[in-house]
């Protein structure tokens, strides 16, 4: 089954209408879900990457996911800001299927790099594979966190670079807009590196399953009705992966508690939105700090996010506060 648009809320609401209507009940390891087999996503505009509705409009967590995985980190004390469920009670530490090493360092060379330099040498390569799901990974007691992606591809096509993700299972609700959002920045990151224009991002999934317990949850989304695409702005073509050393260090710093000015740590209005973004992720419940990093972004297309991350905080303390007077 196929599903095509020009970015991710095309393909979400026709998946979800699918999944909804056609799936098939199945029981697995973490809980019953609608399922179909076999799906591809096929989206012409990767930089749409971002949902414009109100239920999916999410960047910060899909954007430390990014850096988790650009950091080459497998540690769950480094996403767990972003994605609480990481650090509960009961987690290891160190995450097994953890996408960092596995993409940069665990073969003992870093793989993006690799495919980088053969992309560099060879148009029209059909090899440019990078492998996330090992052989040993069929031996893993049940339980054991291992990767849903198996492979990243990329097809250097003329002055084109096109993109094609394999994954054995994927969450369509909670996982389908992070990994549509990491792979597709992980694409352009490599065409930018080339001075490539951006291609299509094919998503190719196994089990494409929508959990029991997010049904309503999509169905509200498709009740929003159809959304736009809306494409981010393009990534400066200039030394990319250097700017994701420095967004890293940023990081690290807005991490630490540290004074930081977007603007003239990252030197780039690009950048500095996505710094910007990684501000507000770390601004926890303070709206007022929330508003004044938003008003200094350059880019308008993070402005309905952030407004659905401020009503979010706004609700939790009116829930909050009716709870204490009760």
């Amino acid at each position: 089954m196929e599903f095509l648009g020009e970015g991710l809320d095309d393909v979400l609401n026709d998946l979800y209408h699918a999944l909804l209507n056609d799936g098939v009940h199945n029981v697995s390891t973490n809980g019953g879900s609608l399922e179909l087999l076999g799906v591809t996503l096929r989206i012409a505009k990767p930089r749409a990457r971002l949902s414009r509705s109100q239920t999916r409009a999410r960047p910060f967590s899909a954007l430390g996911e990014l850096l988790w995985y650009l950091s080459g980190s497998d540690e769950a004390a480094f996403v767990g800001p972003y994605i609480p469920f990481y650090v509960k009670d009961g987690k290891p530490a160190v995450v097994n299927g953890a996408y960092g090493p596995r993409i940069r360092s665990r073969h003992g060379f870093d793989q993006l790099q690799a495919a980088i330099e053969l992309l560099q040498r060879k148009d029209g390569s059909r090899r440019c594979v990078i492998q996330l799901y090992e052989a040993r990974d069929l031996l893993a007691d049940d339980g054991t966190d291992i990767p849903c992606t198996t492979t990243l591809q990329f097809h250097r096509r003329g002055g084109v670079l096109h993109m094609s993700v394999a994954m054995r299972s994927n969450d369509a609700y909670l996982g389908l807009p992070h990994d549509v959002f990491c792979f597709t920045m992980l694409q352009e990151l490599v065409a930018a590196e080339l001075k490539l224009e951006l291609g299509e991002y094919i998503h190719m999934v196994g089990s494409m399953h929508l959990y029991d317990r997010d049904r309503g949850r999509a169905e509200r989304y498709r009740r929003e009705g159809y959304q736009r695409a809306a494409e981010m702005p393009a990534m400066p073509h200039s030394n990319p992966f250097k700017k994701i050393d420095d967004l890293l260090a940023f990081e690290q710093k807005v991490r630490a508690g540290k004074s930081v000015d977007p603007n003239g740590d990252l030197n780039d209005p690009y950048w500095s939105d996505i710094g910007s973004l990684i501000q507000i992720s770390f601004a926890g419940q303070d709206d007022e700090v929330i508003k004044e990093i938003s008003v200094r972004m350059h880019s308008d297309i993070y402005h309905s996010s952030i407004e659905d991350q401020r009503d979010r905080i706004a609700e939790r303390m009116r829930k909050a506060n009716k709870a204490e007077d009760i």
